[in-house]
């Protein structure tokens, strides 16, 4: 299935110093924001509470949570199962709260049971601050590992030219988001890594198709500039990259709009990410690769020197 029926000719690398003014100004931003205002870090970081409820009859998630935020716990997040139980099948609720420092335990039990009546209070346990730094910390060495291994990768199978530039348009991408997400006060949590980590594998997958077909590309055609070569491979894969990333911002803007609080951050994270990161797979990745002295005897091996002498 192609989204053009015949090969484009939109120049990329014209517009290559336009995309790079916007991206540095954009990226400086996110640093910036990222430094005054920091990331609004949720309690999966930061420490919090969670309790465990019971009811007699099935509740509405998002009626519960209006109840939360009525009586003053605003970033309450509601999830339910069923668990079965010797007389039948109880309809369990998990509520995870932020920091509530003002009150003691017996208080919080309390002010949780006022605002959802008819619940029962099964557990209520404090998550420390240690095991929110412990997180931050192995999402923080993932995402290092990540990048490590990306780069190894691409230079073993390509050239190190395309390592450097395909690590720094990955590093461009989450800092964005990040940045989007600290100047708006957006909860950053552990599902909103996740959505960042899952935005720099199809990151990288774009990459990596354009990456293939400049090699080809290379071998192919003798008598063509890099550039025009990495013109050529953009344009060459651009049904499948506009394909592979609509098809799959449908999604995830599905789930923002009817996926309800508790995927709200995980899929603007998404929406963010695959713009952004179809964006630096175009402009930031090839041209990057092209500006570190790309040329086509880089990615051609030099002919073996047979000797024909007795």
């Amino acid at each position: 299935m192609e989204f053009f029926k015949a090969n484009p000719t939109i120049p990329f690398m014209k517009q290559r110093w336009i995309a790079a003014a916007i991206s540095l100004i954009i990226f400086a931003c996110s640093i910036l924001s990222l430094c005054f205002n920091g990331l609004n870090l949720g309690s999966d970081f930061t420490g919090g509470t969670q309790a465990q409820v019971s009811f007699t009859q099935p509740r509405n998630v998002n009626q519960l949570r209006t109840q939360l935020a009525a009586a003053g716990f605003t970033h309450a997040l509601v999830q339910s199962y069923a668990q079965k139980t010797g007389t039948g099948s109880q309809n369990m609720y998990s509520v995870r709260l932020g920091l509530e420092k003002t009150v003691s335990t017996d208080q919080l039990k309390e002010k949780l049971l006022s605002a959802m009546p008819g619940a029962h209070m099964n557990s209520l346990e404090y998550i420390g601050p240690t095991v929110g730094k412990q997180l931050m910390t192995n999402g923080i060495l993932a995402v290092v590992l990540v990048f490590i291994g990306t780069m190894i990768y691409i230079a073993l199978r390509f050239e190190y030219r395309f390592a450097l530039s395909a690590a720094i348009a990955l590093v461009h991408d989450p800092v964005l988001i990040l940045g989007l997400f600290s100047f708006f006060h957006v909860e950053f949590n552990l599902i909103v890594l996740t959505g960042l980590l899952t935005v720099i594998g199809y990151s990288l997958n774009d990459t990596i198709v354009v990456y293939d077909r400049v090699r080809e590309n290379f071998r192919k055609i003798r008598k063509s500039t890099p550039l025009e070569v990495m013109d050529l491979s953009i344009n060459q894969t651009l049904s499948r990259t506009i394909m592979t990333s609509g098809l799959t911002l449908v999604v995830v803007v599905s789930l923002f709009i009817y996926g309800g609080p508790s995927v709200h951050e995980f899929s603007l994270a998404m929406i963010i990410g695959i713009v952004v990161g179809t964006y630096s797979s175009i402009y930031i990745a090839g041209s990057l690769a092209v500006a570190f002295g790309l040329t086509r005897a880089n990615l051609i091996p030099a002919p073996k020197v047979v000797d024909e002498m007795p």
